[in-house]
């Protein structure tokens, strides 16, 4: 059974350039980082958000199934004013994949392409919002 997100990944060609726009964006720096033998960056690591989900930035060269456009699953995450997320990506230079789009009342989607290739989803969700509640309404008893 799935429980819960953990690690998403994002590629890049220039680990350091995405490490330092995604720093940027998201407000704080990577926590954790790896480089290859030869001293290159091949990961940068943050954690975000109230479950401390973890963001990975990996060298293009590690990954599994390349594409030469962006493709696949798109994971949204969640965020409190959809509106201004999406002028502060279009700010550092990431470009509209998908306009918002209400999928019912109290969700609403849209994504980007970041500067490296990678598709990154923005949402307002109110399930996820009352899961959070609850979680912390659980910790102060």
């Amino acid at each position: 059974m799935l429980r819960g997100m953990s690690t998403v990944s994002y590629f890049a060609d220039d680990v350091a350039e995405a490490r330092d726009w995604y720093a940027a964006f998201l407000g704080v720096d990577a926590y954790f980082e790896r480089s290859t033998p030869d001293g290159q960056l091949a990961y940068a690591e943050f954690r975000i958000g109230d479950y401390q989900a973890e963001l990975g930035i990996v060298d293009r060269r590690f990954e599994v199934t390349p594409s030469a456009s962006p493709a696949g699953e798109i994971l949204y995450w969640a965020v409190d004013d959809l509106q201004a997320t999406l002028v502060r990506l279009k700010e550092l230079g990431a470009q509209v994949h998908d306009e918002p789009r209400v999928r019912g009342e109290g969700f609403v989607t849209a994504s980007v392409i970041d500067p490296f290739g990678n598709v990154l989803g923005v949402m307002t969700n109110i399930h996820y919002l009352s899961v959070v509640e609850e979680n912390l309404g659980k910790r102060r008893d």
